[in-house]
């Protein structure tokens, strides 16, 4: 039987990922965590055969769990499935070890070939990040400006490009507006911008934002 732990902060999603992961067959031990600290402890204290990992922790930036859960265990498959489109974190989430990155408006069909992908010990990309990624190596495309960014630097980024204030931000990450703002000068010193408005369109030009 295999065991996979399901991390994400919303009980609705985890029981549907769970309903589409193992329907009708029961052959699978499902766990649970809603926080990062929970999904960290029950990785240290027992062998999976998968993790099903959202990227949004309350406050904690899922990049930064995905690290703690490769530290803990380097060879534990980790399955991404998040609502933040590939454009935004799968190329990020890849080089942070994750075995696959799904979107939660994928089908059923594509969550289980994403899960059969990762037990078996391989990597799922999907059909069109795998064109994107061929794209960029054919054209011998430049890193782009985000990528020197900091896995949280970046998601600050997104947020402000998405019209989030400041103090929205600080609430949402559960940081100070200091330190909010202190990650808002590094970015725009890193991007070479001036403005949140420079942010924001450099976001919707390069699709890390809808």
């Amino acid at each position: 039987m295999k065991r996979i732990l399901i991390v994400d902060d919303h009980a609705v999603v985890r029981d549907g990922v769970k309903r589409i992961l193992d329907h009708r067959t029961g052959s699978i031990d499902f766990g649970e965590a809603s926080t990062s600290q929970e999904a960290l402890k029950m990785v240290r204290d027992r062998e999976w055969d998968a993790v099903v990992l959202d990227l949004s922790l309350g406050g904690r930036n899922g990049l930064e769990v995905l690290e703690g859960l490769k530290h803990l265990r380097p060879r534990l498959p980790v399955l991404i499935l998040s609502m933040h489109s590939e454009e935004q974190y799968a190329r990020r989430a890849f080089k942070g070890g994750a075995a696959g990155y799904i979107t939660k408006d994928s089908s059923r069909a594509e969550l289980v070939t994403a899960r059969n992908k990762v037990l078996q010990g391989g990597k799922y990309v999907s059909p069109m990040l795998a064109e994107t990624l061929v794209v960029d190596m054919v054209r011998g495309t430049d890193q782009p400006l985000h990528e020197a960014l900091s896995d949280r630097e970046f998601e600050v980024m997104c947020l402000i490009a998405s019209g989030k204030t400041v103090s929205q931000i600080a609430e949402l990450l559960s940081l100070s507006d200091k330190t909010i703002s202190t990650y808002r000068a590094r970015i725009l010193e890193k991007m070479h911008m001036k403005t949140n408005a420079e942010l924001t369109h450099y976001a919707i030009q390069n699709k890390l934002v809808s």
